[in-house]
């Protein structure tokens, strides 16, 4: 269910894999209680809530004695449709945002357009395997799954970088501070949406 007013909405999944609930609020203050059972994916998770200043309540039970995929996946899936909801028409937002942001030595590139349109261009590779315990190629599902729920178009590109933790931090703050600018009210058009067709359906 969505809160049109305030742009918030909430969003429960469940299968056989996972159990899932989200509450996103994209007028927030970048608040985040996050508890997925995988300690760097909560981690990037906050991270994700408070560069966006989108607060996000998110608590999931998945099955992590056979590996984090499925829930991380599905933790894209939940947030991604929280979003959509609470964006609703995309009737008065900015629609379009990109950004370089810098973590000591990596450089990570994000550009988004809210568009109704899912796409991913996922141009990040990792020195390492894992971050602790965490695989890093599920950093790509997390973010296909974010964009193809969210209905946005989103390019992840890591200019370099020689620390895995430090490129997987700046492509969620990154990401994060795209949807902060790309999903707020534009105050030029606060009631129009923002395309020449009149719709962001898809």
């Amino acid at each position: 269910m969505a809160d049109s007013i305030s742009r918030r909405a909430e969003v429960s999944r469940r299968t056989n894999e996972t159990e899932i609930t989200v509450t996103v609020d994209l007028d927030g203050e970048g608040r985040a209680e996050i508890g997925t059972g995988i300690g760097f994916f909560d981690h990037m998770l906050e991270q994700l809530s408070r560069h966006s200043l989108i607060d996000i309540r998110l608590q999931a039970k998945g099955d992590l004695h056979i590996d984090d995929h499925h829930t991380v996946e599905d933790c894209g899936i939940a947030i991604g449709q929280a979003i959509s909801r609470a964006l609703g028409e995309r009737r008065g937002i900015v629609r379009y945002a990109s950004l370089d942001l810098a973590m000591d030595e990596a450089l990570t590139r994000a550009a988004i357009d809210v568009s109704g349109r899912p796409f991913l261009v996922w141009q990040v590779a990792f020195p390492s395997a894992k971050i602790g315990s965490f695989d890093t190629e599920l950093m790509r599902e997390f973010f296909h799954a974010l964009a193809q729920n969210a209905g946005v178009t989103l390019h992840v590109t890591n200019l370099y970088g020689a620390n895995s933790h430090h490129i997987a931090e700046t492509c969620f703050k990154a990401v994060a501070r795209v949807l902060r600018s790309a999903c707020a009210p534009d105050p030029r058009q606060p009631n129009a949406i923002p395309s020449t067709k009149g719709t962001l359906s898809g």
